[in-house]
């Protein structure tokens, strides 16, 4: 493939000399360190570096052009290719090179706050109950086919994406459920992807400190329905019984499923039985009624199943399949996970890390009745700081005792971040307990858990690393209460289940 047939389609400040649209392409980067001979290398802007320091690099290693949205750095000799926007000539060019198996390919793209993950592990099960070889993409981990690859990022670069969809094709695979972030589709991750099926599935307040507004935050939300840069998504399904979901458009000609509970829902659940071994409830939808069964339980797992059933039905498959799917998903990491080492109280890890969903785990605990619920949480630092005293006074009106520590604390002091978590907290007078440390904290946390209670773990999930100013360091939730709970002598029997 040449230089001119990769940049088909992408917008460029200058057109290509006919020497330079010739040359053969035999791959495409955007980190230097993977640049080989025949590469055409793509260097982005970004917040932290300017990829345009890579290009003398990348040239030496053999690229045969850098393409970028600015010109060239003083002194620079090579090829430079100067395009209207950086990441969406990247999604264009990784389109063409890849032979655009997005046409080939279903793909579900999930967006929303709150949900995404699991509702994306739910559609992943049922596509795979269907006999399908599919590929998941999400903020846990990626999928493909039988092979768990770590994530990096929610969704990952276009190029990233396209090298992923070509090695599903590879493995016979056919569909794609993708976790779709509002800073993918602000950045152009997904520009000019052709989906088949858009889910959305609530708008609450997080990413500010990107987004600056919450009407900036839908619009990026929005475009997933409308289509950047390719046609709109012949399907959608989206959340009635949200307000923001109650804005979306999607366009005129495609099949909207609206979900809820409610009777203007299209895909709709009556009949629903919650408790401490999951949900049951009937489906009902234009396709007829269907009863489902989960071990996933609380309010918020019956939206996320409801929009996983119309993703599935969107794609023609029976409610048998659906249901089939819905029950064979068992857990989700980080989401209401529970750690069971035979301890007379409830310990369950969970990744609600902003107001809404730290409302929401805390409901969902206080649905399943216990005596109190201890909720351990932190903030994230270099992100959002209008969200921690909302969350501060949502754990403090929900919970019984509190814990106050850190999260990913990044570039800023702890300490500043729980004095602006203090500012919420101290409107109610919840007992609290302030640690800093979240080893400790958590210790602190379990030795206040008294018989029937529910401990909520909050922020982390399903993550096994804490960011800290000068380092990333091993932490996992999970891990540090499952050793709290042994040294203080409780011991799993072998037959028990989580």
């Amino acid at each position: 493939m040449t230089v001119g047939e990769v940049l088909a389609g992408v917008r460029l400040k200058q057109p290509l000399a006919a020497e330079l649209a010739r040359l053969a392409v035999e791959g495409l980067e955007y980190d230097s360190r993977r640049v080989k001979s025949g590469t055409l290398f793509f260097a982005f802007p970004g917040a932290r570096a300017d990829g345009r320091g890579f290009a003398v690099e990348a040239v030496k290693a053999g690229a045969v052009a850098v393409v970028s949205e600015l010109p060239p750095p003083e002194g620079f000799r090579g090829n430079w290719i100067q395009v209207e926007h950086g990441r969406h000539a990247l999604a264009l060019a990784a389109r063409n090179f890849f032979h655009r198996p997005d046409e080939r390919i279903s793909l579900t793209g999930i967006t929303g706050t709150n949900g995404k993950t699991t509702t994306a592990y739910l559609l992943d099960s049922i596509l795979r109950a269907a006999g399908k070889t599919t590929a998941m993409i999400g903020t846990i981990e990626y999928h493909l086919g039988d092979r768990v690859i770590p994530a990096v990022n929610t969704t990952p670069e276009s190029l990233d994406l396209y090298r992923l969809f070509a090695e599903l094709e590879q493995i016979g695979g056919t569909l794609t459920t993708m976790e779709v972030s509002s800073h993918a589709l602000a950045l152009g991750r997904v520009y000019g992807m052709h989906f088949h099926t858009a889910v959305f599935t609530n708008l609450t307040r997080d990413h500010l400190d990107f987004h600056r507004t919450m009407d900036e935050y839908f619009a990026a939300k929005q475009t997933l329905f409308t289509g950047a840069g390719a046609p709109a998504p012949p399907c959608a399904v989206i959340n009635r019984d949200d307000e923001y979901g109650a804005r979306i458009q999607a366009e005129s000609a495609a099949q909207v499923m609206w979900y809820g509970l409610g009777k203007d829902a299209t895909v709709r659940a009556r009949h629903i039985s919650s408790s401490v071994d999951g949900l049951r409830f009937e489906v009902q939808a234009a396709e007829g009624r269907f009863t489902v069964q989960s071990p996933l339980i609380g309010r918020i797992n019956v939206y996320n199943i409801l929009a996983a059933c119309g993703a599935g039905l969107s794609y023609g498959l029976p409610p048998e399949t659906i249901a089939q799917g819905i029950a064979q998903l068992r857990s989700v990491p980080g989401r209401f996970e529970r750690v069971d080492e035979g301890q007379p109280f409830v310990v369950v890890v969970d990744y609600a890390h902003t107001d809404d969903a730290l409302r929401n785990v805390i409901s969902m605990a206080r649905s399943l009745e216990p005596k109190r619920v201890v909720t351990l949480f932190g903030c994230g630092g270099d992100r959002d700081r209008t969200k921690r005293p909302i969350m501060g006074q949502v754990a403090a009106e929900l919970s019984d005792f509190v814990v106050l520590t850190s999260d990913n604390p990044r570039s800023e002091d702890p300490l500043d971040i729980m004095n602006d978590v203090l500012v919420g907290l101290r409107r109610k007078d919840t007992p609290c307990l302030v640690e800093p440390d979240r080893a400790a904290a958590i210790r602190r946390a379990i030795e206040e858990a008294r018989p029937g209670d529910i401990l909520i773990l909050a922020g982390k999930g399903h993550e096994t690393y804490q960011v800290l100013k000068d380092r990333t360091i091993a932490f996992d939730d999970r891990e540090v209460a499952r050793e709290v709970l042994r040294r203080f002598g409780y011991r799993r029997r072998p037959d028990a289940s989580t």
